[in-house]
């Protein structure tokens, strides 16, 4: 588990170097291009935080540090890098790795670090889904390292205990550029939690952990409008027919707009399962069946699903509800 303990000793003295944290969920969007890369403040100006665990090789909890300002340097979570991306990523990229001025590596110690933005829910945040998307790409990650991009959600009022952990696993991802998404459903439980976005490895004996990430983006569908306004200027998403289904269903939509889109299937957890349909599409009416199977051919659970439609004029979502 990903936890918010603070090392004692540590924290008087540095939770200064911490901006404060922002109410409300912002939409945010960073292509990393603005930032100075020389610049070592570069990434705590912008709003990214850093925090580290500890843990024993078997996964004992020993300590916690942070939260700090993200530091722009190669020795410790963070770094602006150029020359890693292509024509969409443009000339700096955000290179998130292990905190290697902690020497516990040399230990075998489990060293995890934490890169993410955190705003607090705010009572006008519920009802809405928030998308995280990135672009990324493996870098130098080896040995026994595991990287993880999150969404997440902590109780400050419970210890910071977890109350979403919505991931997508980087560790073994391709060299090549990819894009990715993850998305929550606000409920009105999560009113003063934290809701924090980013990216995570953990690592030990300093052994290489680099992913490459570009093109965040966090944004907003109001869930609460989703029965209503299943259309936007570019494209049209109908309802799914039939709706309960067992063991499969129709997905109609219009792309009015010719550019890229993506039909995909998310559970309410906010994890992608499905992918109906990607790709440049022309202007026209599609039709997609899904199967109630996940991309890896499994069979998804019985419950409710969202359908969510991607374009470059926006997102529609819609729920389904599967029965086995």
């Amino acid at each position: 588990m990903l936890t918010r303990a603070f090392a004692a000793s540590m924290v008087a003295g540095l939770m200064c170097l911490a901006p404060v944290t922002a109410s409300a969920i912002t939409p945010y969007h960073q292509d990393f291009e603005t930032l100075i890369q020389t610049d070592p403040n570069a990434l705590g100006n912008d709003g990214w935080l850093v925090f580290g665990n500890v843990y024993t090789p078997t996964n004992t909890f020993l300590y916690g540090y942070g939260p700090f300002a993200a530091p722009n340097h190669a020795l410790a979570f963070s770094a602006l890098v150029t020359g890693q991306g292509g024509t969409e990523q443009g000339a700096q990229q955000l290179s998130v790795f292990s905190d290697y001025e902690n020497t516990d590596h040399a230990l075998g110690r489990l060293i995890e670090s934490n890169v993410y933005r955190e705003w607090t829910i705010a009572a006008a945040d519920t009802g809405q889904v928030w998308f995280f998307r990135f672009q990324a790409k493996r870098g130098n990650i080896a040995g026994a390292t595991t990287a993880m991009a999150f969404i997440k959600t902590l109780d400050p009022n419970n210890s910071y205990a977890l109350t979403n952990m919505i991931t997508a696993d980087m560790t073994a991802i391709d060299t090549t550029w990819g894009g990715y998404t993850l998305l929550l459903p606000v409920g009105s439980n999560l009113v003063g939690q934290l809701f924090q976005i980013g990216f995570v490895s953990t690592a030990t004996n300093y052994e290489g952990s680099g992913i490459f990430y570009d093109n965040v983006d966090l944004s907003v569908l109001a869930a609460s409008g989703v029965p209503d306004s299943r259309t936007f200027p570019g494209a049209t998403l109908g309802n799914n027919y039939p709706n309960p289904f067992s063991p499969r269903t129709r997905i109609e939509f219009t792309i009015e707009k010719p550019g890229h889109a993506e039909l995909s299937v998310y559970d309410l957890a906010g994890r992608k399962i499905a992918t109906l349909q990607e790709g440049d599409l022309a202007v026209g009416e599609y039709g997609v069946t899904w199967d109630g199977r996940t991309d890896h051919h499994g069979l998804a659970a019985a419950g409710q699903y969202w359908y969510v439609l991607q374009t470059p004029t926006g997102r529609l979502a819609r729920r389904m509800t599967l029965f086995r």
